[in-house]
């Protein structure tokens, strides 16, 4: 059976997934086995480091500069320890990226449409990331503000799994795992990669399954088979 072809969110990430992202996740996955084995201490600082180069990878040096200056101008906000300033300083940031003018500049770093949507989505998403540190450096007290230093900050945004399109998790939940020291070991690990695998692949499939049967995006976007239908198969 053909696939729902209005599916347009689902083709864009198989098509970046299969020429990038899936490789860069695996180059995450060694970086991070390789650091907890040998260098365990400085472990959020490499995937910081691995997380900023993906990202200059993909998006160009424009596009990291854009993600770490919106980084820059959150911490800096922070620094004034008020949670209305930090949701006025995520809107205007976010609201930068449907300015038409910032738009044709943005565009033009990139030959493929695609390109610019990559940057579009991410930012959107690590303004989530940069909100949820300011927020917590917000409500902390003092004593607790080491721990929420700017290097920390970056670790946290350019953490690479979530980078594109998340899901979030608040920087006092990464911060923990970070910093929790585990004991190597490869058959615990090696359990922990199969299984991730199996869930990734099982949901992929079941998304695969629902978009050659269901053809949701294709109904909605014409109002002529809803109508025609009953309630029943509506429901």
């Amino acid at each position: 059976m053909p696939q729902d072809p209005m599916d347009f969110e689902w083709s864009y990430w198989i098509e970046w997934g299969r020429e990038r992202i899936l490789w860069l996740l695996a180059g995450h996955l060694l970086v991070s086995q390789m650091s907890r084995l040998l260098v365990e201490k400085y472990k959020p600082w490499c995937l910081m480091v691995y997380g900023m180069a993906a990202c200059w990878l993909l998006l160009g040096i424009k596009g990291f500069a854009v993600i770490l200056l919106h980084a820059a101008i959150s911490f800096a906000v922070a620094q004034f320890q008020l949670s209305l300033l930090t949701w006025l300083c995520s809107l205007v940031l976010l609201s930068t990226l449907r300015i038409p003018a910032v738009e044709e500049t943005k565009r033009k770093w990139y030959d493929t449409e695609n390109e610019y949507y990559l940057l579009l989505f991410t930012v959107s998403v690590r303004c989530l990331f940069c909100t949820s540190f300011s927020l917590e450096y917000c409500w902390h007290a003092p004593t607790q503000k080491s721990s929420h230093s700017f290097p920390w900050m970056l670790a946290y945004v350019f953490y690479y799994p979530t980078f594109h399109n998340g899901p979030l998790m608040n920087f006092d939940e990464f911060s923990k795992q970070m910093r929790r020291q585990e004991a190597f070991s490869v058959k615990t690990n090696l359990s922990i990669l199969i299984v991730g695998i199996i869930r990734i692949f099982f949901w992929w499939c079941l998304a695969e399954l629902m978009i050659h049967l269901m053809y949701i995006h294709a109904l909605y976007s014409s109002a002529l088979p809803l109508e025609s239908a009953s309630y029943w198969a509506l429901g």
